[in-house]
């Protein structure tokens, strides 16, 4: 039987260790098996990444250009092998994972056409003053470079957008940033098929091959050898609360600390305010339980509470919602990791003071499958019970009654950082919604009326980010424009020769808007 290899600096590496893949939806491993990385390869990758890091750096932004364009062609040319493979090691249906594939590529695309723009850059010039009194000012010039080789850890849940070819490795490279990956365990050959068409991309635009390596392994003590490598300068983690702030500690406690850039924990409250509740309240259980069920609810930006005043609209909403979940069937997790702490964490919610069950979906036949639930609690109950406010990843969720505006209020005041609040208004509900956003522009990275959290636009104004424990730093987002602001710094030339310059700085230079003496010009 052939074993997979890892990928170091665009060459294979096999081992005598080996792990396999695990089919969620029947509950056996598949073959093959796959090489196990281990402390000398994440050393041996990551020297890879900083030997290549200054020809990267310094490469043309059209070269980082059609890098990210030929990895997203690659990745096409892969063909229906990739969405099979997907969908053996995930269990997720055909039409998600060809979505999800979609928006990978698109991504992709989307930070090439960021880089040309060249607004990451930042350019700001301050001409000399010599003659300003009482001291002259001197010319500055600044820029925003790559910070260093990037740790990124594929994600369970996303297996193609927030894996080995997501959005951190495609922020980072677009950065100028060499990537060293580690792939999730549950997919290592969607992880290798992957890898092997960023590594060809990477030869094809005669990169050096350290711009990219690929590591293997269940275990965590690879990740946290990545993370403590002092070669690596940022991580990028999509993944449990437990193990974005262990990866955080680890990242703190170095000779030289590092960003982690971690999205961990969400429960994103969906507010359902009076009017919009009398005018459809069954429009609104209906779409609730369907971006609730989706997936599993295996989703970060999954409506894990809902908040509203008690009274004949809300009785109206909870009942339809639980007509509509009842009838859901069983769903297949990602991992039996997954859907044991899916039902440790359901069991924990039904185990609190005051909480109700509204709705039971059809019960599970297997290891990997789950049951679709809906809970209710008062607001008191809710407030005074800091449990029942965790998230529990999958398709659960827990309503909240408040006897009135400000009860909710304070129902909302208490809880923690996040992704998303959604906010279900009508006209006639403007002003109360108008009095709770300062509140909910504290609480959360995006905020949005009339629609649901799950989904996520990949364009240049999106924000998937949010105070903490959503992101470990609530200053950034991993999807949209933006996301390169993560693995770049900004750097000050003061009255340096044109020739020691970046090309970008030098004279007018060629690139995007800037600001200059204060004013936003043109190139």
């Amino acid at each position: 039987m052939t074993l997979e290899a890892f990928l170091i600096a665009g060459e294979p590496v096999t081992t005598s260790e080996t792990f396999k893949a695990v089919d969620p939806s029947l509950g056996h491993t598949i073959d093959p098996p796959f090489a196990v990385s281990d402390e000398s390869h994440v050393e041996r990758a990551c020297i890879a990444a900083a030997a290549a890091f200054e020809a990267f750096a310094e490469a043309p932004i059209e070269t980082r250009a059609r890098l990210l364009e030929t990895i997203a062609d690659e990745i096409e040319g892969i063909g229906d092998a990739l969405i099979v493979r997907a969908m053996a090691e995930t269990g997720l249906p055909r039409p998600r994972l060809e979505g999800e594939r979609g928006r990978t590529t698109g991504q992709l695309r989307m930070f090439a056409a960021v880089v040309r723009e060249g607004g990451w850059q930042d350019i700001r010039i301050d001409s000399a003053l010599p003659d300003r009194q009482p001291l002259p000012r001197p010319d500055l010039r600044m820029i925003k470079r790559p910070l260093g080789p990037v740790a990124v850890f594929g994600a369970s849940n996303f297996p193609l957008a927030f894996s080995v070819a997501g959005g951190d490795t495609a922020s980072a490279l677009a950065a100028g940033c060499p990537v060293v990956i580690k792939g999730h365990p549950a997919h290592p050959g969607l992880s290798a098929m992957v890898g092997g068409a960023i590594a060809k991309a990477v030869a094809a635009v005669g990169l050096p091959a350290g711009v990219f390596s690929l590591l293997a392994g269940p275990s965590n003590a690879l990740g946290s050898a990545l993370v403590l490598d002092p070669r690596i300068a940022a991580v990028g983690f999509t993944g449990s609360r437990q193990g974005g702030l262990a990866l955080v500690e680890l990242a703190a406690r170095r000779p030289v600390p590092i960003p982690v850039y971690a999205e961990m924990s969400s429960v994103n409250p969906v507010i359902l305010f009076p009017a919009a509740l009398a005018a459809r309240a069954e429009a609104l259980a209906a779409g609730y339980v369907g971006s609730l069920t989706f997936s599993a609810g295996q989703l970060c930006t999954n409506p894990g509470l809902v908040f509203a005043v008690d009274g004949p609209g809300l009785a109206r909403f909870s009942e339809s919602a639980a007509n509509a979940l009842a009838a859901a069937g069983p769903a297949t997790m990602l991992t039996p990791g997954i859907a044991k702490a899916f039902r440790t964490g359901v069991a924990k919610l039904t185990g609190s003071s005051g909480v109700t069950e509204l709705a039971r979906g059809a019960a599970p036949a297997g290891e990997c499958q789950s049951q679709a639930s809906l809970f209710t609690i008062s607001a008191p109950d809710f407030i005074a019970q800091a449990e029942v406010r965790e998230e529990v990843f999958g398709h659960t969720s827990l309503v909240v009654r408040c006897a009135d505006q400000a009860e909710l209020c304070a129902a909302l005041a208490v809880l923690e950082g996040q992704l998303t609040v959604t906010l279900q208004i009508d006209p006639d509900d403007g002003p109360a919604a108008r009095a709770l956003m300062p509140l909910l522009v504290q609480k959360a990275g995006r905020l949005l009326a009339n629609g649901w959290p799950t989904g996520v636009e990949v364009a240049p104004a999106m924000v998937h980010g949010g105070p903490f424990p959503a992101t470990s730093d609530g200053r950034s987002t991993s999807v949209g424009w933006l996301a390169i602001d993560r693995f770049l710094r900004p750097v000050c030339y003061q009255n340096m020769p044109a020739a020691l310059l970046p090309p970008a700085l030098a004279g007018d230079g060629a690139g995007s808007w800037r600001l200059v003496d204060g004013h936003r010009v043109a190139a």
